[in-house]
């Protein structure tokens, strides 16, 4: 039997690099346990006692999957574009726990199973499947995930879609009409109607990237005020030009950066879902604040809130798509056998952290380091250069300071030596090309003043 993963592409991705071939092998695999799960989905809901699963939810589940039956024989591409969407994920998670669960759930379950209503009838009108629906609205939005949403005040929407058109009736108000563009867009002169923004695609024959704002899934249950994210934001006409401007500047910082940057936003980014101000930065914080993260159920997602700057852009894909790959290869292979106590030091975060938290951190550090080091190479203005230099020197000491536990710990699995081991191997290369001596002695201190720190504050806990 073949292992789950080649050793070539392994070592490559633990050099947090990772060519086409090597990063479809982590997307074909989370697409094969998206799929596993929402078929969970369809069987916990028939086996669930009808005090969770009353009759009617359980035939209105049936109709709906029978029309993504009917939406993937006409055209599967299409229907995998729903079903694959980032935000499915936490949805499908959270109504196959609810469905599983020994009590009943509450109000959240029949608007769990609402919305596969949501995700069928997006199915149906990307494959070009005529359909009908009836969905209410969550907080003044009904939602059709990867295209957009009704805005509405109260009630359900009545849906009819045939031919690239359709038809919204809502409960109040008059009729509008959407229709679906060429390059899979829906756009409606009505303002009640709104679009998924679709950044251009970076490399040719890659698609465009949705910012999604209106996805009741982007950050719901995700718990991210206690990783110091803010919750999902609609964006005005004013913030949405301002998303694509930053964006528009990020295709060439990431070339400079090592061409298989580009590669990683290509082959893994689905969606970028914008956050607000990260939390307590207040209102006069200006552009400088800046939060993101991902979600493991979330793959291809990255929840951001706008960077400053096109170079912080790039930066943040770079970093949080780290996380997105190392998260996706634990999943298909076992790294290590550390247990999950928060015990570790890490110079990106003032509490302690388990070893899998220390591992995903030390990853994404290590690109960034490579990242900023090749741009700062590759800089042509001193004003960038020094910046460059400034954040690899910083990236690279934190990294220095934690390697010893990762390559010291008697928990690594076959799989996750050679991944330490080629963590170390980038490690060391970047020695070839040292950054200015002031930009390493501030950042020997910084890291060595944080240490301190954490160790009065964690003392009894350091390692």
């Amino acid at each position: 039997m073949s292992p789950p993963i080649p050793d070539r592409a392994l070592r490559e991705l633990g050099r947090t690099e990772g060519d086409a071939d090597s990063l479809g092998l982590l997307v074909r695999d989370q697409d094969t346990r998206r799929l596993v799960l929402l078929r969970a989905v369809l069987d916990a809901a028939a086996a669930a006692p009808t005090t969770v699963c009353p009759p009617h939810l359980l035939d209105r589940l049936r109709e709906d999957w029978a029309l993504l039956e009917a939406a993937e024989r006409a055209d599967r591409a299409a229907v995998r574009t729903v079903l694959f969407h980032p935000m499915a994920g936490p949805w499908a998670q959270r109504l196959l726990s609810g469905l599983t669960a020994a009590t009943v759930t509450g109000p959240d379950l029949p608007a769990g199973l609402a919305h596969l209503t949501a995700l069928a009838v997006a199915a149906a009108i990307r494959a070009g499947v005529r359909c009908t629906a009836l969905l209410a609205p969550r907080a003044g939005l009904v939602s059709l995930p990867t295209l957009g949403a009704v805005r509405t005040d109260s009630g359900p929407v009545e849906l009819a879609h045939s031919a690239g058109e359709m038809l919204i009736r809502p409960a109040n108000g008059p009729p509008l009409v959407a229709r679906t563009q060429p390059d899979g867009t829906m756009t409606s002169a009505d303002p009640r109607w709104l679009p998924v923004l679709a950044l251009p695609a970076l490399l040719p024959g890659s698609g465009p990237v949705p910012l999604d704002d209106v996805d009741p899934y982007g950050t719901e249950g995700g718990g991210l005020p206690r990783h110091g994210l803010s919750m999902a934001v609609r964006m005005d006409d004013h913030e949405r030009k301002a998303w694509a401007a930053c964006w528009s500047g990020v295709e060439p910082l990431l070339r400079t950066g090592g061409e298989h940057r580009l590669t990683e936003v290509a082959v893994l980014l689905r969606c970028v879902v914008p956050l607000g101000r990260p939390p307590g930065s207040g209102a006069d914080a200006g552009g400088v604040a800046h939060c993101s993260g991902t979600r493991r159920e979330a793959f291809g997602a990255v929840l951001s809130s706008r960077p400053a700057t096109s170079v912080y852009f790039a930066s943040t894909l770079v970093h949080e798509l780290q996380h997105t790959k190392l998260a996706a290869l634990g999943a298909l292979v076992r790294l290590h056998h550390e247990d999950a106590t928060p015990r570790h030091f890490a110079p990106w975060r003032s509490d302690p952290r388990p070893f899998d938290g220390l591992l995903q951190g030390a990853y994404s550090h290590l690109a960034l380091a490579d990242y900023w080091q090749r741009s700062a190479l590759g800089a042509r203005r001193v004003t960038s250069r020094d910046l460059a230099w400034a954040e690899h020197a910083r990236c690279r000491e934190q990294v220095g300071a934690v390697l010893p536990v990762l390559a010291g710990s008697a928990g690594l699995t076959r799989e996750g030596r050679v991944l330490v081991n080629e963590m170390i191997t980038l490690y060391h290369r970047m020695d070839d090309s040292p950054p200015p001596p002031g930009h390493l002695a501030r950042a020997k201190a910084y890291v060595s003043t944080v240490k301190v720190i954490w160790q009065q504050r964690n003392g009894s806990r350091r390692q």
